[in-house]
């Protein structure tokens, strides 16, 4: 049995990253298709209490339990479903919640660090880096994080100054080198994406 094709897009917070794996998969509605995102396997804080998880560098590698995430893969690559978590951004830990993920052809994870990491590299067909501007980063992370997630104006911008800007130059731009595809400017960038789907479909076909 064939295993599924497993592509990587990562990209700085606000990058566009998100819109572009959804474009992949509406580009795809006739295969079977899953995206995964790395957000999904922060770490389990119920044992800390809110201020303590307030504290935490959600931005760092240290802050996701990736090898829960390579197991996954692993049984979707073997054709074994996994129960993927639900993280609650607002208890800041993970919920009670899990998610049925089946076995699909083509898998989709997305997410900061993806890149980052090795042995997650290393089970990607296609590593994909979404490069969008500083600035248009933060806005975006600031409408978010306000609008979608409860968040006051001054959190955003103190975790962003303290935590997720340090991090980006730290651990997620680096691993831009690792990339097959660079695609500037995100979900705008249509010809970057056209690129990027005619190499699914050719990497699917044969």
């Amino acid at each position: 049995m064939r295993k599924p094709v497993i592509i990587g897009v990562s990209g700085g917070s606000g990058s566009g990253k998100t819109s572009v794996s959804n474009i992949i998969v509406e580009s795809f509605i006739k295969h079977s298709i899953t995206l995964i995102q790395h957000d999904s396997y922060y770490k389990d804080q119920s044992g800390l209490v809110f201020d303590e998880r307030l504290k935490a560098n959600y931005d760092h590698p240290m802050a996701f339990e990736t090898e829960l995430l390579l197991k996954h893969l692993r049984d979707l690559s073997n054709y074994i479903a996994v129960d993927v978590p639900v993280y609650d951004y607002a208890a800041h830990t993970r919920s009670a919640e899990v998610i049925r993920r089946e076995p699909t052809d083509v898998i989709i994870i997305e997410g900061i660090l993806i890149l980052e990491d090795k042995k997650l590299r290393d089970m990607m067909d296609i590593k994909v880096y979404v490069d969008t501007d500083d600035d248009v980063r933060i806005i975006r992370r600031i409408r978010r994080d306000i609008v979608e997630r409860g968040r006051s104006l001054d959190s955003v911008i103190n975790q962003y100054l303290n935590q997720v800007k340090p991090a980006h130059h730290q651990f997620v731009e680096p691993s831009k080198r690792y990339a097959d595809i660079i695609i500037p400017e995100g979900a705008s960038n249509t010809v970057g994406i056209d690129l990027l789907i005619t190499k699914i479909r050719s990497i699917i076909k044969s």
